[in-house]
């Protein structure tokens, strides 16, 4: 599909994108529109990606122990962000309707639900994390140094985790608007106070106290809670898209119940694949620590390469969620179309880089030959796939803008642990071909899942769904 790049001018419109706009979605020239949303919203997930390389980073010099409880940590993490980002999806399209259906009040009033839902759920991790920090730590089997070390970072990560669950939540709330140039701003806020912190609360510095892991901790804290801070302050005073009534600032139940259950989906699909992710490494932990290693280094240059994919992939929620509210059917459909040619690109060229410079990519990170060899096949074997995977990624956004976040869960349930986990074992254990038949299982499902996902958003009875 052929950009008409009157309507896109590259330079213009970035500059816009990173100023934030207050543009009207459902009118705008396509192309634009989505440019305008997808550039702050790849900058956003860089944002996010960038907390857990620079806490990395300076926890590292504190030893093994230290990692470790970070790591372990973060189990617990996983399944708070299931929530958080099961939560955004629903609450970015429900926003997202009532924007386009021009219910600037109802759009606002959802915004103050969504925050007290956020509360909510937050307090049960926080009571966890609070008051059995040693027994989450020991259940996950860590050894006495970890759990000494790691008991006060596991308190303040899981006791202060309503900033977390609270920063994907209004992201989620201006995604849906149209304002993801504030969810990015609000993100570097929060890194730039982290990258200032960790230092400081880890080494010491003047009369401030050498904290160690625990200063990590609470770096991260700190960071979030004034991006949060921030959040507040643009949500009640700083968007002319939401109108927000303080006073309607108390439980509304049949807003609560559509939020829940419009994200009950997006929770789904995030555990689904977490999970099922967790099934693969296992599988691969069969055949020796090299595979594991050079597994793990292959998906983290995966993961990286896909962030400017899921930013594209998160402005076609917006899209479809807005217009199908301005009862723009078809522009909704063509906006999806022309993100996934956008994505399929980006993708493919993806997809030869990996193809020409697997070796180096994994050799950048380990110097064993073995470890290179098994991170390069896996690189080179996905490869093959992305192009339909692109569209996997886009057309699932389009069933979650559309508020129809169950339908993307059925395909995530049949296609990554009904088939994609036991063709991997069977491949891999049965047929013995070791790691080579898990990343030709993924392959195989990969595509399978983005030819299918396609398919059935080109049946259209998305348009129909009510939120």
């Amino acid at each position: 599909m052929k950009v008409n790049t009157q309507n896109l001018d590259l330079w213009t419109s970035l500059k816009e994108a990173l100023k934030g706009t207050e543009v009207d979605y459902t009118s705008l020239p396509l192309e634009k529109a989505i440019f305008l949303l997808a550039v702050p919203m790849v900058l956003e997930l860089f944002m996010e990606s960038l907390f857990a390389i620079v806490d990395i980073y300076f926890v590292g010099s504190l030893g093994a122990s230290a990692v470790a409880a970070v790591g372990l940590t973060e189990t617990y993490l996983f399944l708070l962000y299931s929530f958080a980002i099961g939560l955004s999806m629903g609450v970015t399209a429900i926003v997202a309707r009532r924007i386009g259906e021009k219910e600037l009040e109802k759009a606002g009033t959802t915004s103050l639900q969504a925050i007290l839902i956020g509360i909510i759920f937050s307090i049960p991790f926080s009571i966890a994390g609070l008051f059995y920090s040693r027994e989450l730590l020991s259940f996950m089997g860590a050894d006495e140094k970890v759990l000494t070390e790691g008991s006060f970072y596991i308190q303040w990560a899981l006791g202060g985790n309503v900033v977390i669950m609270l920063l994907f939540i209004l992201n989620a709330v201006f995604r849906g608007v149209g304002d993801p140039a504030i969810a990015m701003k609000v993100l570097w806020i929060s890194n730039g106070v982290n990258i200032i912190l960790d230092p400081i609360l880890i080494y010491g510095f003047g009369f401030i106290p050498a904290l160690g892991l625990e200063g990590a901790s609470i770096a991260t804290i700190i960071g979030r809670g004034i991006g949060v801070v921030s959040q507040m302050w643009v949500l009640f005073h700083g968007s002319q898209h939401l109108q927000i009534v303080k006073k309607k600032f108390f439980l509304k139940i049949e807003i609560i119940y559509l939020i829940i259950q419009t994200s009950i989906g997006g929770i789904a699909q995030v555990l689904i694949g977490t999970s099922s992710w967790i099934f693969i490494m296992r599988i691969l932990a069969e055949f020796g620590s090299e595979v594991i290693a050079g597994a793990t280094i292959a998906l983290r240059i995966m993961m990286f390469t896909m962030l400017p994919a899921w930013g594209l992939s998160n402005a076609v929620a917006t899209m479809v969620g807005q217009n199908l509210g301005a009862g723009n059917l078809e522009r909704a459909e063509k906006s999806v179309w022309i993100t996934g040619f956008w994505n399929m690109g980006y993708l493919l060229f993806v997809a030869i880089i990996y193809f020409l410079f697997c070796e180096k990519l994994i050799g950048f990170f380990s110097s064993d030959a073995k470890v290179i060899s098994i991170g390069s096949e896996w690189l080179k074997i996905v490869s093959y796939s992305y192009f339909v995977y692109a569209w996997w990624m886009v057309s699932a956004q389009a069933f979650n803008g559309a508020g129809d976040t169950m339908t993307p869960t059925k395909i995530n349930l049949v296609f990554f642990w009904i088939l994609q986990i036991p063709l991997c074992y069977i491949l891999g254990k049965y047929f013995e071909l070791a790691q080579t038949g898990v990343f030709w299982g993924i392959f195989f499902t990969e595509t399978s899942v983005g030819l299918f996902t396609l398919w059935l958003f080109s049946k259209g009875k998305w348009k129909e769904f009510k939120v």
